[in-house]
């Protein structure tokens, strides 16, 4: 039996318990951090397939990685699961109108309980393909929480968790079939915390030192440094501690978070660095005093074009999902629920990659239905940001993008919430544990690509990993 025949039968036979665990988790919706269900649910599914597994990684609860060696144990595999929600983006499955089960509550609004049973589907099948045919070698599921939150792959990495592996296999829920070209940014945050003095703001404002003005004029001064700053970059902030409600008094604290993107962390680093200046200089103007707290950091993420070599055959081999007409039929109203400014965006996005004369094609069936080759020589900056960057400075890695949602979906939307729990998530992420298995029971048998891999991982990093983040933080994650 040829190895991808053996794949997918691994996998159909196990889909409708794999479905079940993404629905599962996708129905718990648990926030950074505290993914207790999710990551539960995740460890038994891998200790009834005989995975050995640990929980309490990196000092995060809900960190956990399950383990599976045959013969000599060598080479190891590491794939990537996610299981974490977002905030507010609660919704009915499947509903292509916003209809929220419980307003408010968390939902998977970036699709990561498809992530974690897609690649739960594939660490099987490569445990599988090495018990049945008896192959040397270990495959490692990693639990890694809170990717929406401060990140826990960083951490993970810090501790140790990715020394022994070999190469890295992930995947992401999206609207293309790829394997993911992008360059993400390096991002750092921080929480500023000003402190001043409370005074009557009507009969002795004099006598008060304000630490909300201290905040006001930090994104004043923020804001003009957006001029200064390469193109690529970002500053982002959000109040965290306004200082209380009472306007007739002057408020004696106040907190505010930032965010720094930027393209590689040397220069992240150095916009980080201006924006303290700012902060400085904003409790200088108040008379204020001023400390930070860093709260989150991730690297940049590169994909490692050894990898991508190998991935990018298999994923032309496994082939995109294999859509029904009611699929496109529910693609169509999920697209169709985006105002008029993001369909003309989508329109747009859709030229780009098809071409104008498949416009019309598109959206009357709007869920890729090919593979898109990887150019190795077209790599693509983008604004986002990921700590999967965290574990390619560790160890070669490489992330797929598999369609799982419309043409166009924009991603952290209600809109991501239903199709994630829908027969169109089903299929992508089904497929998604086929194509990483594939890529990774391929890679296992070239040492030369691996070999090559960590070459170009060890050039880019200088020969070593070093985490942004200072050793003490690790956020609070109760705070979450």
């Amino acid at each position: 039996m040829k190895t991808l025949e053996f794949i997918e039968k691994i996998i159909e036979e196990k889909s409708t318990r794999i479905i079940e665990a993404n629905d599962q988790i996708w129905e718990f919706a648990e926030l950074a951090y505290h993914e207790y269900q999710s990551a539960g649910l995740l460890c038994q599914f891998l200790k009834d397939e005989g995975f050995t597994v640990e929980t309490g990684l990196a000092g995060i609860p809900t960190c956990f990685q399950g383990t599976y060696s045959y013969g000599c144990g060598k080479p190891v595999v590491g794939i990537l699961g996610e299981y974490d929600a977002l905030s507010g983006l609660n919704q009915a499955a499947a509903c292509p109108s916003r209809q929220p089960i419980i307003q408010g509550a968390p939902g998977h609004g970036c699709g990561h309980s498809a992530l974690g049973a897609g690649a739960l589907a594939a660490a099987i099948a490569v445990k599988e393909y090495l018990k049945t045919f008896k192959k040397s070698g270990t495959v490692i599921y990693f639990g890694c929480p809170a990717e929406e939150g401060a990140g826990s792959k960083q951490f993970m990495a810090r501790a140790g968790l990715f020394d022994q592996v070999d190469f890295v296999y992930t995947w992401h829920p999206d609207s293309i079939n790829q394997v993911d070209n992008s360059h993400n940014n390096a991002i750092m945050g921080a929480n500023f915390h000003f402190k001043g003095l409370t005074s009557h703001a009507g009969s002795a404002p004099y006598l008060g030192r304000s630490a909300m003005d201290a905040a006001e004029l930090m994104s004043v001064g923020c804001n003009y440094l957006r001029e200064h700053m390469i193109p690529e970059a970002r500053i982002h902030y959000a109040y965290i501690d306004a200082g209380g409600t009472a306007p007739n008094v002057v408020q004696d604290r106040s907190t505010v978070r930032y965010e720094v993107r930027s393209p590689y962390v040397r220069q992240l680093t150095e916009l980080f660095n201006r924006v303290v200046d700012v902060a400085k200089g904003a409790a200088l103007m108040t008379g204020t005093s001023m400390n930070y707290d860093l709260s989150m950091a991730f690297t940049e993420y590169l994909p490692n074009k050894a990898l991508a070599q190998i991935a990018d055959a298999c994923m032309q081999e496994v082939g995109a999902p294999k859509w029904t007409e009611e699929d496109y039929r529910l693609a169509r109203q999920f697209l169709d629920s985006y105002d008029d400014t993001a369909r003309k965006m989508i329109r747009d996005e859709i030229i780009q990659i098809y071409g104008e004369d498949r416009l019309e094609e598109i959206l009357s069936k709007p869920l890729d239905s090919e593979i898109h080759p990887f150019d190795p020589n077209h790599i693509i900056q983008t604004a986002g940001s990921t700590d999967v960057g965290d574990v390619g400075y560790a160890v070669p890695t490489l992330n797929l993008r598999v369609a799982a949602c419309c043409v166009g979906n924009v991603g952290h939307t209600w809109q991501m919430t239903a199709q994630t729990c829908s027969p169109i998530a089903h299929k992508g992420l089904l497929t998604a544990g086929k194509m990483i298995a594939l890529s990774a029971i391929r890679t296992m048998e070239r040492p030369d690509i691996i070999d090559a891999a960590k070459t170009e991982t060890l050039k880019r990093n200088g020969g070593h990993y070093t985490c942004p983040l200072p050793d003490h933080v690790l956020p609070p994650l109760e705070t979450y």
